[in-house]
């Protein structure tokens, strides 16, 4: 079926890369039917209204993926109005970032809860239909903290690497009923991922100013400023996105990163693990929290 004629299910659509792919279907495929959650309504409607104007179907429902019955009946309500899900893109998710240590299990279950158990509803509540109809595609969007862990993003990588563990599964199991998988895995992005990262750190961890990694919590605040020069724009994300609908057999894994392929292949093929531990400890500025350690300038009471 061509993609014009598809069902398309987007989560995390309100902003970033998931309006921006809601856009692009809209604007290159007429008539092609979507279906854009997330939890800002508001936002959704407004995407519509362009999507629409582009010659989109268009259903918004309103999803918080921390809700397992919101995220059911999302999958209900597409099948009720549209009649089938041709594919579905897992694009919701969010970074929790700091030391491991400093995360209370609230922000832990939360990160889980949205960048994996969520999504992982979404797609066993998607498979009966997509099954019954005689295939479809499944689209994770991961990252390459889906591949390579750093400091101060264990939580956030950990998620990912469940993800695509479970993509690769998933893949091998869905093959009988040409049920496509496949991961996204993007780099640096101009959204307001390191914006919602930062809220994250705020709401979970009590005075990182005064804890025993403030100097790297301090560097934090640069990093997008260090990484904005090798960013992509949600757009370009949503291009690669598009090529995993479109291929008749669509690869397992899209980087969509400047010089990713590279830099994968240096840190988990080429480079001793100290070499990269000391690369990571430097960009996130674990090394300065080594050096006020050693210098006396930091003691816990």
């Amino acid at each position: 079926m061509p993609l014009s004629e598809q069902v398309v299910v987007i989560t995390g659509a309100s902003s970033g890369i998931g309006a921006a792919l809601a856009q692009l279907l809209a604007q290159r495929f007429m008539g092609i039917r979507l279906v854009i959650a997330a939890r800002n309504i508001e936002k959704l409607e407004t995407l519509a209204t362009l999507c629409r104007k582009a010659g989109a179907e268009v259903l918004v429902v309103s999803c918080d993926l921390e809700n397992i019955e919101q995220v059911e009946a999302l999958a209900q309500k597409a099948i009720a109005h549209f009649g089938r899900i041709d594919a579905l893109v897992n694009n919701a998710g969010y970074g929790q970032m700091g030391p491991v240590e400093l995360i209370p299990t609230a922000a832990i279950q939360r990160q889980f809860q949205v960048n994996i158990i969520g999504p992982l509803a979404l797609i066993r509540a998607v498979i009966p239909q997509m099954r019954h109809q005689g295939g479809g595609r499944i689209i994770n969007i991961s990252s390459l903290g889906g591949r390579l862990a750093f400091p101060f993003g264990g939580l956030y990588s950990s998620s990912k690497f469940a993800l695509e563990g479970v993509s690769d599964a998933l893949r091998m199991e869905l093959e009988p009923f040409n049920i496509k998988v496949c991961v996204i895995e993007p780099g640096p992005v101009s959204t307001n991922f390191f914006a919602a990262a930062a809220q994250a750190v705020e709401k979970s961890i009590v005075a990182p100013e005064k804890s025993p990694y403030r100097a790297a919590f301090a560097k934090l605040k640069d990093l997008e400023k260090q990484t904005s020069s090798q960013a992509w724009t949600s757009e370009r994300v949503a291009k690669v996105i598009i090529k995993a609908l479109s291929a008749p057999n669509p690869r397992p894994r899209y980087i969509a990163a400047t010089g990713g392929r590279i830099l994968l292949f240096l840190m988990t093929k080429v480079l001793p693990i100290k070499i990269v531990d000391k690369f990571w400890q430097h960009f996130y500025g674990i090394n300065l929290v080594a050096k006020e350690w050693q210098n006396g300038a930091f003691r816990e009471e």
